[in-house]
């Protein structure tokens, strides 16, 4: 029998700046987490224990620090609706459905090379665009002025260390947050006082369940999970990790497997993405050793923390996952130098990381529109250099 972890766990590294790496992607994860735990009353255990267990299956079978994220549209709708749990978890078993069908027609990888790398560039950028707008707009600013004074200390902090391998930068970021919150915001006998052993629930999704979440939850998502967390990634992965190649097949059945799983188990729909990767990758990750790390801190918050998590949240201030997030978004849209020599592909790109930055439903309108440009260009009908 084909061992389908292959060479991936000879490669796993734990140093220091694996652990740096790990906590690249926190700025996107760690809040959407909490909203939905806070606004929807998930159970807490189920939702952490399970996706530290994914992000730790997957460090495993990639071996390179391939993210695990809650699926961002389902998070949003799930927070600014305050949906019941029920129907979170229908959506999350119809969007895994929908992908493995994706997947194992061929259609999932039609469409991969339907799409210009141009227009992934675009969505890579626009996504860039979307997390800087977050960090600035919502998590720099939180906490007033010792939150601007943070994130002033943890920028420059970055700027001096990023891509330092002896002294990562996100070591020290984070570790200035404990800081802080140890001496002004965390009540130590409030989280003493939650510790116990706490295990997922099994749930069972309805056929009811499965309907309102394909409706309400699958169908706006599935175009950012395409763009995004399969073709985006793929191509973020051949970026850094060029000695790697992956497969959009692959890709496709680990996103989907997962959405399988999750929802049995009370865990929240997850996939892949392209910030994420680009978050890790930045701030020092080069294994899996550094999803594997970063999935064991939310499998001993969920095991362990679960009552008291509301006050562990006030360890990871805002402003300093804000600054993460934004060095995150910086990555992300450096990789539009690539094509800048053309004028037209520069364009397009540009245009797609507008729709997909500013208009409703803009990933899959970027996404349509700008493949349609690039191939109009191409066969002379527009643009002429």
């Amino acid at each position: 029998m084909k061992n389908p972890f292959n060479n991936s766990t000879r490669s796993l590294r734990f140093d220091r700046n694996e652990l740096s790496g790990s906590f690249g992607d926190i700025g996107t994860d760690f809040p959407l987490i909490a909203g939905m735990i806070i606004a929807c009353g998930l159970d807490t255990a189920s939702t952490l224990v399970m996706f530290g267990v994914m992000q730790i299956a997957t460090g495993l079978l990639y071996g390179l620090p391939m993210p695990v994220q809650p699926l961002k549209a389902m998070a949003v709708l799930m927070i600014a609706q305050k949906l019941d749990g029920s129907i979170l978890y229908g959506g999350g078993l119809a969007i895994g459905i929908m992908m493995m069908l994706l997947t194992v027609t061929g259609l999932l990888e039609w469409l991969a090379k339907l799409i210009p790398k141009t227009v992934v560039r675009g969505i890579q950028f626009g996504l860039g665009l979307s997390l800087a707008s977050l960090a600035l707009k919502n998590y720099i600013v939180a906490d007033a002025t010792a939150g601007y004074i943070l994130a002033a200390v943890g920028f420059i902090i970055s700027l001096f260390l990023i891509g330092n391998r002896k002294y990562p930068a996100a070591l020290f970021i984070i570790l200035m947050g404990f800081a802080y919150a140890f001496f002004f915001t965390i009540d130590f006998p409030a989280i003493a006082g939650g510790i116990g052993l706490a295990l997922p629930e099994i749930h069972t999704p309805t056929m009811s369940d499965i309907l309102q979440g394909f409706l309400l939850l699958a169908l706006p998502q599935l175009p950012l999970s395409l763009s995004n967390s399969v073709i985006a990634t793929r191509q973020t992965v051949a970026d850094f990790f060029p000695e790697r190649p992956l497969t959009i097949k692959k890709i496709g059945l680990t996103y989907s497997t997962m959405n399988l799983v999750l929802p049995f188990f009370g865990g929240i729909p997850n996939c892949h993405g392209a910030g994420g990767l680009a978050g890790h990758y930045t701030f020092g990750a080069r294994t899996g050793g550094s999803v594997i790390i970063y999935g064991s801190l939310y499998l001993v918050l969920g095991l362990f923390f679960s009552d008291s998590f509301t006050e562990v949240l006030k360890a990871f201030p805002l402003p300093i996952l804000g600054v993460i997030l934004l060095f995150e978004s910086l990555s992300l849209m450096v990789l539009m130098k690539d094509i800048a020599a053309s004028k037209s592909d520069l364009f397009i790109g540009l245009l797609v990381a507008l729709a997909a930055f500013g208009l409703p439903h803009g990933y899959v309108i970027g996404l349509v529109m700008g493949t349609a440009v690039w191939y109009l260009v191409r066969k002379g009908i527009l643009w002429k250099e």
